[in-house]
């Protein structure tokens, strides 16, 4: 809501209107010498108790109300909003994450890999403005999460409730999860497409190979950025034991580091490796800084008149003074 002057007549004239109203709220009335007299008044006013009594200080209400709501609507209060036009388009970025089943496994810090990649995700997606961002997932087979989009609170929601076993996790397809995201960029108009690629081991399933992938990306001028979520060494990860009881038992590192490199590099991007959570949110952190395009944005506001709000409630209010004057209210001369 705005106040809109259409001069500073007006605005004065609001603001005598609104002193008006206080003072015929505050101020009682003007009592004038009475017309017809009387030698004992006591039993006058006790034969005057009654609605018109309990009326009055309704009328005297109602007429500063209106007064106060006439001020108010002078001054031309809007309601609306601002409405943005992209220019020049951002950024178009997919996210493709890992949800085999190794990124159960606990090695950042105290949470789990993809725990650790969901945070440092929403993170990013919060950081970034005007940007498109999609969401791929991928284990054995790669689906798309969510498509394109400047909701970012959506996609923050998609991001919270991922989980691994949300589609079958006994592999890891990269070069499919790679090619899905380039399905989402194909036809993209933006200066720069990205993926960010965020894995913990090496491709061993689909039928897609990552460099074939990487290719692609390279003739439609997407870069990659790869992004190792695995410390190294072996990690504890939770299993469940013949009798269904949940515990830890130890995985090999198996991240295929040659492979993230060159597919980087085939594409203009570049690899980094988190060993721990702190290190994950550093290399978001750094990829968000190397893709910023300046964006061009022209902003509209649309705004409504409001003071058919005020205007009508005062002329009801001004129908119900007059009714009450002319009625309960009657006054003889």
């Amino acid at each position: 809501m705005i106040i809109a002057f259409p001069g500073l007549k007006w605005g004065i004239a609001g603001a005598l209107l609104a002193l008006v109203g206080i003072w015929a709220l505050l101020v009682p009335w003007r009592k004038g010498s009475s017309v017809l007299r009387f030698s004992d008044v006591k039993p006058l006013k006790e034969a005057i108790k009654g609605r018109r009594i309990l009326a009055e200080p309704i009328q005297k209400g109602l007429r500063s109300l209106l007064l106060v709501l006439l001020a108010i609507a002078l001054f031309r209060p809007q309601s609306g909003q601002a409405v943005e036009e992209l220019l020049s388009p951002g950024v178009d970025i997919v996210i493709a994450l890992d949800l085999s089943d190794t990124m159960r496994a606990e090695d950042m810090g105290n949470r789990t890999r993809v725990e650790a990649a969901k945070e440092v995700v929403s993170e990013f997606i919060k950081g970034r403005t005007h940007d498109r961002i999609g969401l791929v997932v991928f284990a054995a087979r790669a689906y798309t999460q969510c498509p394109l989009t400047l909701d970012y609170a959506l996609l923050e929601r998609l991001v919270s409730e991922l989980t691994v076993g949300t589609i079958k996790s006994d592999a890891t397809a990269i070069g499919m999860g790679l090619a899905t995201a380039l399905n989402r960029l194909k036809d993209s108009k933006a200066r720069s497409k990205v993926i960010i690629l965020a894995t913990d081991g090496r491709n061993n399933s689909g039928s897609i190979e990552p460099e074939t992938a990487a290719e692609m990306a390279k003739s439609l001028g997407v870069r990659i950025y790869a992004v190792g979520v695995a410390s190294r060494g072996p990690a504890r990860i939770k299993v469940k034991d013949y009798f269904g009881r949940e515990v830890y038992t130890q995985i090999m590192e198996d991240l295929n580091e040659p492979v993230l490199t060159s597919i980087a590099r085939t594409t203009g991007g570049i690899f980094r490796r988190a060993a721990d959570s702190e290190a994950l949110s550093a290399i978001f952190n750094e990829i968000s800084a190397l893709e910023k395009t300046p964006v061009k944005v022209r902003v509209h506001h649309q705004y409504s008149e409001a003071f058919l709000y005020l205007g009508i409630p005062a002329v009801l209010l001004l129908l119900t003074e007059l009714v009450l004057a002319s009625t309960v209210l009657r006054r003889i001369p």
